[in-house]
């Protein structure tokens, strides 16, 4: 085989088949692209029905591509046992796990009572969070890791952030002429769920090493999507590249990480944020 054809290989999916929890969101969707381009079955979870119809047909439209969709709760491991049996039954295995889904609250100085602030942060609502983003991963990686190390290999990614490795900067979501403990600010739970999306990785990295399963993470940066001008303006002078990222830009690193081209890296965490985290 010729170097050329080899190293196209390397990032064939073919065949394989990818569990994409948070199939309903933006990023779900470009990650749904990335399997499908490269040969592999993209299968579609999410708690909201609505969001999964919305990202199947587009995907049908733009794509050609008819995925399979489950609105599915991560955070019940019934609700993900039966995923995992209508998905064996159809395809016999499961290659690749995304963890994608997560909860991300939208910084609005109209906030009743500023719940995003410390001093206001509910119980109940840090349970919500960590039970989404870091227990539905757990639940995730406990139902269809299993399977993996079961068949013999597989690959798990944890979508984390650049605020897996940095805190947030509060001074983006400042409203000029609010009181300073009004202050709308990025929740504790957002870095709380993403610095342990990284220990979770390393620890499924080593778990199932000797039966095939890698576990990576990816940390990206901010997406743009049509946020205030005043808040772009802000985070983007945090970047070097002076930018924040489109839609797509993550698909290489998707496709990098699901595929053979990443075959020896193991319990890594794969900062893409335009340079914002070495600033």
């Amino acid at each position: 085989m010729s170097a050329k054809n080899r190293l196209s290989n390397l990032f064939n999916l073919s065949d394989r088949v990818a569990i994409i929890t948070g199939g309903g969101g933006l990023l779900g969707y470009q990650h749904a692209v990335t399997v499908a381009e490269l040969g592999g079955i993209p299968v579609l979870l999410d708690v909201s029905l609505r969001a999964l119809q919305k990202n199947h047909d587009c995907l049908l439209k733009e794509h050609g591509v008819d995925v399979p969709v489950f609105q599915s709760d991560i955070t019940d491991i019934n609700s993900l046992a039966d995923v995992l049996e209508a998905t064996h039954q159809k395809y016999r295995r499961v290659d690749i796990l995304i963890n994608n889904a997560a909860r991300n609250p939208k910084m609005e100085s109209s906030d009743r009572e500023n719940f995003s602030r410390l001093e206001n942060f509910s119980w109940k609502q840090w349970q919500l969070d960590l039970d989404v983003g870091l227990g539905g991963a757990f639940n995730c990686a406990k139902v269809f890791g299993s399977q993996m190390a079961r068949q013999g290999g597989g690959v798990i990614i944890n979508i984390a952030s650049d605020l897996s490795v940095i805190a947030p900067d509060q001074r983006i979501y400042h409203v000029d002429g609010m009181e300073s403990n009004q202050q709308p600010v990025k929740p504790v739970t957002y870095s709380v769920v993403k610095h342990g999306l990284i220990g979770l990785t390393k620890y499924l990295a080593t778990y199932w090493c000797e039966q095939g399963v890698r576990c990576n993470a990816l940390s990206p940066g901010g997406i743009y999507a049509g946020q205030d001008d005043v808040f772009v303006k802000k985070l983007t002078q945090l970047i070097p590249m002076g930018r924040m990222a489109t839609e797509n830009e993550y698909q290489g690193a998707i496709a990098f990480l699901c595929s053979d081209a990443s075959a020896y890296l193991n319990g890594a965490n794969l900062v893409v944020d335009g340079g914002r985290s070495v600033w």
